[in-house]
């Protein structure tokens, strides 16, 4: 049974990760579909947990060939542009976010749309928290949308990057979702 996010940050942060519901790469092969049927307002979605060192984030900036100092090196942050530590990336949070919904979504399902202010810093070896709560849910044209808030979090309940999004999952018996997805009018 997951946690609910309320009691996930009343734990030791070093036991938080032990809570993620992020998939092992078996599990997601042999994923079962989330149906619109299976989704009630309220309901959070599954949370992936996960603490970033400063390797993870040195890697990213050579991916997206970033070479900002304040990714990877810790005197320079915190000496230099007197930073809490180094900072975890605003586009690696636009990253995370598509790929978490449509974890959620796949097989057959479809992240739609997102919206997301990247607000408060993150420091590496902090635990992020990538969260989501069904905010509302209907059918149009034999397609099951579910508008979710979400958010990434960290150890210390602080909110660092909230939104909304929308997903496409298909209903039980229903018609497959057409890719590439084009909403209905």
């Amino acid at each position: 049974m997951a946690l609910p996010l309320a009691e996930l940050l009343k734990l030791d942060p070093d036991k938080m990760p032990a809570h993620s519901e992020r998939p092992t790469p078996d599990e997601f092969r042999h994923k079962k579909q989330v149906y619109y049927e299976d989704v009630q307002i309220g309901q959070e979605i599954p949370k992936y947990i996960q603490r970033f060192n400063t390797v993870h984030l040195f890697n990213w900036c050579a991916a997206i060939e970033n070479p900002h100092r304040i990714h990877y090196d810790h005197p320079y942050a915190i000496n230099y542009d007197k930073l809490p530590g180094v900072l975890f990336h605003g586009t690696w949070r636009m990253a995370i976010i598509p790929s978490w919904l449509k974890d959620w979504t796949f097989p057959g399902g479809w992240f739609w749309k997102a919206d997301w202010q990247v607000r408060a810093m993150v420091v590496a070896n902090e635990i992020t928290i990538v969260w989501g709560k069904v905010t509302n849910k209907y059918a149009k044209d034999g397609l099951g949308f579910v508008d979710l808030e979400i958010g990434i979090k960290n150890q210390d309940g602080i909110e660092g990057c909230p939104g909304n999004a929308t997903v496409v999952l298909p209903l039980k018996g229903g018609k497959p979702i057409p890719y590439p997805f084009v909403p209905p009018n």
